[in-house]
């Protein structure tokens, strides 16, 4: 069985549980937070950072090697387009995610600190850009959900908790985020400190 060390809290680690979901595979989920898997963690991985994947004798962490790997060693439904021209746009879109907004959240959320006004405007004037694209399609990449959805996703689930609020030209990023939260897969990847940001 594959296990994923993860933080209860953790953006990645939210993308990585949520592709494992897609995917419907057994999956051991362990929380970061327990002293018995820290202590696990830290000899698998020299970091001692969550996420980390262990599957038989492999040990990967890098959330984008993670979800990659996951992609193609459980092919059923696939999350990467099939052209590398598809490939190369997803790819360059989660980097563009990581560095623009997703590295910034998450080392504050990380030292428990709010987002700062710059990080705030950033990502608010980004989001409402991005709601355009949903006037033609229902995913980030098209009709079908990939891996990019996947790094949004807990971005947008955490949006109230980080004091963010979309604005009236944002209807279909709000549309587009309630079919992010519908779908079984995303309810099942959260964690219960994840469903306490909105309960």
């Amino acid at each position: 069985m594959i296990k994923l060390f993860s933080g209860q809290l953790c953006l990645y680690g939210h993308t990585c549980r949520m592709v494992m979901q897609e995917k419907d595979a057994e999956c051991d989920f362990r929380f970061l937070g327990e002293e018995s898997v820290e202590a696990e963690l830290a000899e698998l991985n020299p970091y001692g950072e969550a996420p980390t994947l262990i599957d038989r004798d492999l040990v990967l962490y890098c959330t984008q090697v993670i979800t990659e790997y996951l992609d193609e060693r459980l092919p059923h439904p696939p999350l990467m387009p099939i052209d590398p021209v598809g490939r190369g746009r997803a790819r360059l879109f989660i980097f563009r995610l990581q560095r623009d907004w997703l590295d910034s959240i998450q080392a504050r959320l990380s030292k428990g600190q709010n987002l700062d006004q710059k990080l705030r405007h950033t990502l608010l004037d980004g989001l409402v850009a991005m709601s355009q694209v949903f006037n033609n399609q229902d995913y980030l990449l098209g009709n079908d959900l990939t891996l990019v959805d996947c790094y949004v996703a807990p971005l947008l689930w955490r949006l109230p908790s980080l004091g963010i609020k979309l604005a009236p030209p944002s209807k279909h990023l709000e549309e587009y985020g309630e079919r992010l939260f519908n779908r079984q897969a995303f309810q099942d990847s959260l964690s219960e400190a994840e469903r306490e940001l909105r309960s």
